[in-house]
């Protein structure tokens, strides 16, 4: 989007189109003041802002305010609310899956994934919600266009049905979904690939003789390195329970020398 997208004569078109929107709710407006919300707004197409206004009409209670019409505005750029974007987010965490996301999400999620990996969902979630705003925020007032792209999972038919999906629901351009589709279907995931994703998903899948050699050594290396970390937070449990309770045994000392200290200078 930019000031193109609007020329001099629609700025005054929709200057007065604020003007009698701002009568139809009961509210008389400066001209001066429409002119200038209109300047502000042309970096916006005619049609999004003239629907936005619509809606202030049937939705706004009281006198229109600027925000009111930008809320309007921004909301019509195709980004998810919050927890939409949270689902398309947990989305990814099936390796089989092909999610279509935003780079809003796709930011977030990393923000959030050390609070997620540490096992806290709702700390996650929490951590998401925040990033996702905050991304929003500062890419609608950069008024930058939503940008959907694809990350590819390891199912080659969910592939098909997530771009068909997204092209349906016009998050991507049919010509580049079908440019999209061509790409990941030229070249099959081979079973030993289907194998390696199913260790990381848990989904059973038989990879050849060699590869199951080498996801056994996988296991067990990972088996190992979970006992070890299981038997480090032990031994670290351990050593601040005993920091603790001498923490607490110093400080009732304390006490007790304080209360002496008190009941000497009391005589």
């Amino acid at each position: 989007m930019n000031t193109s997208e609007m020329n001099d004569q629609q700025v005054a078109g929709l200057a007065a189109a604020i003007c009698a929107t701002a009568e139809a709710m009961g509210q008389e407006m400066n001209p001066g003041t429409a002119a200038m919300m209109a300047e502000d707004l042309c970096v916006y197409s005619v049609p999004v802002v003239k629907a936005a206004l619509k809606a202030c009409r049937f939705e706004v209670k009281g006198k229109l305010a600027m925000t009111d019409i930008l809320q309007r505005v921004q909301s019509a750029d195709g980004r998810p609310g919050k927890d939409e974007a949270w689902a398309i987010a947990m989305t990814t965490n099936d390796e089989f899956e092909t999610v279509v996301l935003t780079d809003e999400i796709q930011l977030a999620l990393a923000a959030a994934k050390p609070v997620l990996d540490a096992g806290d969902k709702v700390g996650a979630r929490m951590a998401f919600i925040s990033a996702y705003e905050r991304f929003v925020r500062r890419a609608r007032e950069d008024t930058k266009p939503v940008n959907w792209h694809v990350s590819v999972g390891f199912d080659a038919d969910r592939r098909i049905q997530a771009v068909t999906r997204a092209v349906q629901m016009q998050r991507i351009p049919q010509e580049r979904g079908q440019l999209n589709l061509a790409d990941l279907t030229h070249e099959p995931v081979s079973e030993d690939g289907r194998a390696i994703a199913g260790l990381l998903t848990g989904s059973p899948c038989q990879p050849t003789g060699e590869v199951r050699t080498k996801l056994d050594a996988i296991r067990a290396d990972l088996a190992r390195k979970r006992k070890e970390k299981a038997d480090a937070r032990e031994a670290e449990r351990c050593r601040a329970l005993t920091e603790l309770n001498l923490r607490k045994t110093h400080l009732i000392s304390q006490a007790a020398a304080i209360q002496s200290k008190e009941a000497a200078h009391g005589r």
